[in-house]
């Protein structure tokens, strides 16, 4: 028998939350090292759960108030090997491609700033993350003056010319 639910993210303020599955306790010490590599500047608290042995919450971070957040939000999802990545002054897309760098990531749900919530299957074993629902449906379809703001923006912050 299995039980499906929806696990609410806690996401602070000015924050993103990136949440993977990875596979081996030493997750928690290349997730740190790729997200300084990628982003020195970034202040960011990440939580591992590990999913045998003493099934500990695992963390590391340089930002002591997104540790204790990373880690409340994998001790809610309560699934074993997922990760949970809080960072500030950095967006995920900077992360993303170290993130998936790391040899024991092997999936990553989501990177966002929206509500987030995660889909999980709980069964007799344990728990495990099956998706994300995150933000928000879509409410039309954009028009010319969506286009020309899109594309302003990305020009503005730096992600094209």
């Amino acid at each position: 028998m299995i039980d499906l639910l929806t696990v609410p993210m806690e996401i602070p303020d000015e924050a993103n939350i990136i949440i993977g599955q990875s596979h081996f306790i030493k997750s928690v010490e290349d997730i740190y090292e790729a997200v300084v590599t990628a982003s020195p500047h970034a202040r960011f608290g990440l939580a591992f759960n590990e999913s045998s042995g003493a099934c500990l919450v695992r963390s590391d971070g340089n930002d002591q108030a997104l540790r204790q957040a990373a880690i409340r939000n994998a001790l809610a999802l309560a699934a074993g090997h997922v990760f949970v990545v809080m960072v500030r002054k950095a967006y995920p897309i900077s992360l993303l491609n170290a993130l998936r760098n790391v040899p024991e990531v092997c999936s990553i749900f989501c990177a966002t700033a929206n509500p987030v919530e995660v889909v999980v299957a709980r069964s007799e074993q344990g728990q495990g993350v099956l998706g994300v629902i995150d933000g928000s449906a879509p409410k039309g379809v954009e028009g010319e003056e969506d286009v020309t703001w899109r594309h302003e923006l990305l020009r503005k912050t730096g992600y094209k010319r």
